[in-house]
């Protein structure tokens, strides 16, 4: 076989997802282009480039292993190979998710490529490097391996939602961090955060943003910041922990809901500022939202909370007790806590986050009147949609 140099960190058949139907270039912005000095004079190059996939989000030797005169591409192929193949089929399923179509497989392929994704960019491996202070490649790359599934019990404890932009004339951007991280407090630029640093996945208000292609983008929220959305944003969530076993019910992702041009546009500009260099796109003006966008105050974007899933359709849920064949049991509270821990099944966390959640559900209906509500698997018992009702006319007579 082959011996594979130029290492996608993005991969094509991802990118590709970002190209309508007979399109077979982005026009590729670099945020940070190179200057050139030659004899006589220092120029920068061309900032704006029209590129297929194929020369798009690589970098040479990326994942290439070296011990003296040998060189390995074991990494590329034999570890990234199987999650990219079984990411691709795991994303386009999600990207066309159905209440009444479920797939477990495809959940636990996506969690695998989403992390896989997040770590694997240049700036995710900058990151690996700061956290586990290594210096040399191949360290780094044992230590990528290593650190498989570090955001998968953050993810899988969220609350989920893809969200629509098939009504506006703005799609979605691909940056080369697919990946992204917004918490309104964590600022790009910061001196608090300084690169590689970002917000983490595991403070409270952090959400996790992922296109799925041109009009599909998946949303994560943790369920603490749903209950009570006046916590500190960058205070660690209850039981915040990576590579720990967690459960997920399917019929909980909410789908269907319509953005308008403005939110397109505010998701498109998180994930400019939050690129390190490259961004992507299908159409020229899609890679500057800031031209059009009203409000770019970052601690802002989300004030009409259209970040957020349907309050509304997120069972408030307590812990769980599984059984299994054997006679052995599972049991944990619903922020994963288990029985020998100090504040498993805390009751007045339950009972004070009780509280603020029905509080949170008014706030939001104020909020998202008259706009796009999602779906989930409960709209076949259309409750939460009767009480939501029931609420917005109650608003709307004490407003008057």
């Amino acid at each position: 076989m082959s011996f594979t140099q130029r290492n996608h960190y993005v991969p094509q058949w991802y990118q590709r997802r970002f190209l309508p139907a007979g399109v077979f270039k982005f026009h590729f912005l670099d945020l940070q282009p190179a200057k050139v000095t030659n004899e006589k004079t220092t120029h920068s190059r061309r900032h704006l480039l029209h590129w297929g996939p194929k020369r798009c989000f690589y970098f040479p030797n990326l994942y290439t292993i070296k011990l003296g005169n040998y060189a390995s591409d074991f990494l590329e192929k034999r570890f990234f190979g199987p999650i990219d193949a079984k990411g691709e089929k795991a994303v386009e399923f999600m990207a066309n998710y159905r209440i009444d179509n479920f797939s477990g497989e495809a959940f636990q392929a996506l969690m695998t490529y989403m992390d896989a994704q997040r770590l694997r960019t240049p700036r995710g491996l900058d990151w690996l490097r700061t956290v586990l202070r290594v210096h040399d490649h191949n360290s780094l790359l044992v230590g990528l391996q290593a650190a498989q599934y570090f955001h998968t019990t953050m993810w899988t404890e969220a609350e989920w939602e893809i969200v629509r932009a098939t009504k506006t004339p703005t799609k979605f951007l691909i940056s080369d961090g697919p990946v992204t991280f917004y918490n309104h407090k964590v600022f790009p630029l910061s001196p608090k955060y300084p690169y590689p640093l970002d917000a983490d996945v595991r403070q409270v208000g952090t959400r996790t943003i992922f296109p799925l292609g041109l009009d599909r983008c998946l949303i994560l929220t943790h369920s603490q910041f749903l209950r009570e959305p006046d916590v500190n944003p960058t205070r660690m969530r209850t039981n915040a922990r990576g590579f720990d076993r967690a459960f997920f019910d399917l019929r909980k992702i909410q789908t269907d809901r319509e953005l308008d041009e403005d939110e397109v546009l505010r998701i498109n500009y998180i994930i400019k500022r939050r690129a390190t260099r490259y961004l992507a796109a299908a159409n020229v003006d899609w890679l500057f939202p800031e031209r059009t966008l009203k409000n770019q105050n970052w601690s802002k974007l989300d004030d009409d909370w259209f970040l957020w899933p349907n309050p509304y359709k997120v069972t408030f849920s307590g812990g769980m007790v599984i059984g299994y064949n054997d006679g052995s049991s599972y049991a944990t509270d619903e922020y994963g806590r288990r029985p020998f821990q100090k504040d498993y099944n805390d009751e007045k966390q339950r009972d004070r986050e009780f509280r603020a959640a029905q509080e949170t559900k008014l706030a939001w209906a104020r909020k998202r009147q008259n706009r796009s509500i999602a779906r989930n698997y409960n709209d076949f018992n259309d409750a939460a949609d009767r009480i939501l009702a029931a609420d917005l006319k109650q608003l709307q007579k004490t407003s008057r």
